[in-house]
């Protein structure tokens, strides 16, 4: 392929993904509306619009009431068109759902899954049912308890097997489907951040502990913080005492005053590293006394005017949501 035919390529795959934004953005759209906001050419608008129309990725809804001229066709996207898959690994269980170009639900579920006895066989079973019961699913996001640097796995305690296993690469053969491979708190505070309105001055810091020991996922200003090797969030190896890093001292104060103390810590560290507005905790780790008493315990560390707002979410809710944030975005731009 020489340098004009890819260059094409790549503006018709612009223009087919800004125009499936703005009609699925604005709920329909006419060719003059889609003209106005997209700065693209009449002629070209109306070149795609009819190919789509083929394809049945969209349709038309009616005439608009003549202001005079002649009646205006106006055009909705059908969010039935392509499906996404958004799934989950935790140790002994995995979490997916299927959901439209609108991001409304289809189906949700939840399977046992043994990843460190069964590695990808398992999974790759059960995804290949989901596919043959729902085959316009054009993309799949996949969560998983590790680093991941372009869809390959390279740090990911407990599961050897797959480390520096090209997850990606994996699946997008055996599918041929676009595929996305993220770390699950990266995921988890995407989805809370896209769940509370996208407020893109905001910085947050997730904090999961969960069944894969700590993790953290970090945003600033809208943006996932994954770091210069995408390492950022790994918060099981920050140093708190002489002896202990975050993972260990949670392991020796699993319950009780050493778990608020070494929780503390992290967040007056966060505090004082990024000053976040929010710090985030699941649902499942913590209660509002835990929380209550880690402020408490925070201001022998910082100031407490310089805290963030501590609260709770759920985090298999949210993780799900920012995985299909992401897997919505594929399709945008298939």
């Amino acid at each position: 392929m020489n340098d004009v035919e890819l260059s094409s390529k790549s503006m018709k795959k612009v223009i087919l993904s800004n125009i499936r934004t703005t009609l699925i953005e604005l709920g329909s759209a006419t060719k003059v509306e889609m003209n106005e906001k997209l700065d693209i050419s009449f002629p070209t608008i109306s070149k795609f619009l009819a190919t789509m129309e083929k394809e049945g990725e969209i349709f038309s809804v009616g005439l608009d009431e003549s202001s005079g001229g002649r009646r205006a066709k106006r055009y909705q996207y059908n969010p039935e068109y392509m499906l996404g898959l958004a799934i989950f690994l935790e140790r002994t269980e995995t979490n997916y759902t299927i959901f439209n170009c609108l991001g409304e639900i289809k189906e949700q579920g939840t399977f046992s899954s043994f990843l460190i006895d069964d590695g990808l066989q398992i999974l790759t079973t059960y995804i290949d049912s989901i596919m043959t019961r729902h085959p316009n699913i054009k993309s799949l996001a996949i969560g998983v308890p590790g680093a991941v640097d372009e869809g390959r796995i390279f740090h990911i305690p407990d599961y050897e097997q797959f480390k520096h296993f090209d997850i990606k690469g994996y699946f997008e053969n055996y599918f041929s489907i676009d595929v996305v491979v993220e770390n699950d708190m990266n995921a988890a505070v995407l989805g809370y951040h896209k769940r509370q309105g996208n407020q893109n001055s905001h910085s947050l810091i997730y904090l999961y502990i969960g069944q894969n020991g700590p993790g953290a996922g970090l945003l600033i200003n809208g943006d996932v913080v994954r770091g210069s090797t995408f390492f950022a969030g790994e918060v099981s190896f920050v140093p708190q005492y002489d002896d202990r890093n975050f993972w260990q001292a949670l392991e020796k104060g699993k319950h009780g005053d050493e778990k608020v103390d070494a929780i503390s810590r992290l967040v007056a560290s966060f505090t004082a590293m990024m000053n976040p507005h929010s710090f985030i905790f699941c649902n499942d780790d913590l209660d509002e006394s835990s929380i209550e008493k880690i402020i408490e315990c925070s201001t022998n560390y910082i100031a407490k005017e310089h805290l963030p707002e501590l609260t709770r979410s759920d985090w298999k809710e949210d993780y799900l949501f920012g995985l299909q944030s992401l897997g919505l975005q594929l399709m945008i731009n298939k």
